[in-house]
């Protein structure tokens, strides 16, 4: 069965409770982190990709429901779901979809969440359409928001479309978040492996201003003598 209740306890009925008290560390659960008050049950990712096979056509209702959980795991397989339903659907389901994670953004909230989620739907969704919702994305207060914009990039990167990762990361050298300058040196990694010039073009222009954390990720696949030559910049 696909109702949200179902689900739900067969995923609690998988718990751990030593992977979940990991997972509470690991996550940055505790007072004034940035997964403050969040849950968990203690369920690896695999597990969840085999339970999302047994509920793929789960309606978008009770992916709300599950949304909704104060449990992480749920959540983690509520956007699991709606990242491999799009990646069936196609025209008007895929707008749909596209829209209904857009007004939930507000529960798609730590890093593996958006990481598993946001470059199929989003990024899959704006592949061959106007982006100006990411740099209103990336305006946002919320830090998931802005991780979304910059992660909807890897898709277009994949397409060798490098703009949108080179503005966002642009944008965010003034980021206050750690988080924010992983995703964006990860993204610009990713841009290096295809356009390594400009990417070598962006960290000079910038090398003043960079955070370091976002210099460490974009680097990362140069090799040690290049590294340091940034490093000591």
């Amino acid at each position: 069965m696909n109702n949200a209740s179902t689900i739900i306890e067969a995923i609690k009925a998988l718990g751990d409770e030593e992977l979940a008290q990991n997972a509470q560390r690991f996550f940055k659960s505790g007072p004034g982190e940035y997964g403050e008050g969040d849950r968990f049950i203690g369920v690896r990712v695999p597990t969840l990709r085999t339970c999302v096979k047994a509920h793929i056509n789960a309606s978008l209702e009770t992916i709300r429901t599950l949304l909704e959980s104060e449990w992480h795991e749920i959540r983690l397989l509520a956007v699991i779901l709606l990242s491999e339903q799009f990646k069936k659907a196609k025209g008007e389901d895929r707008t749909t979809i596209y829209n209904f994670y857009l007004t939930q953004t507000h529960r798609i909230n730590n890093w593996d969440l958006v990481d598993s989620s946001a470059h199929h739907i989003v990024g899959g969704y704006l592949a061959d359409k106007d982006r100006a919702v990411l740099y209103t994305l990336s305006d946002s207060e919320s830090i998931w928001e802005r991780r979304i914009a910059m992660m909807a990039t890897f898709t277009f990167i994949r397409l060798n479309q490098f703009e949108d990762t080179y503005a966002l990361a642009e944008k965010y050298l003034t980021d206050k978040e750690d988080l924010i300058h992983k995703v964006s040196g990860w993204m610009l990694r990713d841009v290096g492996k295809r356009d390594v010039e400009g990417l070598r073009a962006f960290l000079t222009t910038h090398i003043a201003v960079i955070p370091r954390t976002m210099l460490r990720y974009a680097i990362e696949k140069f090799d040690s003598e290049e590294r340091k030559h940034f490093l000591s910049l």
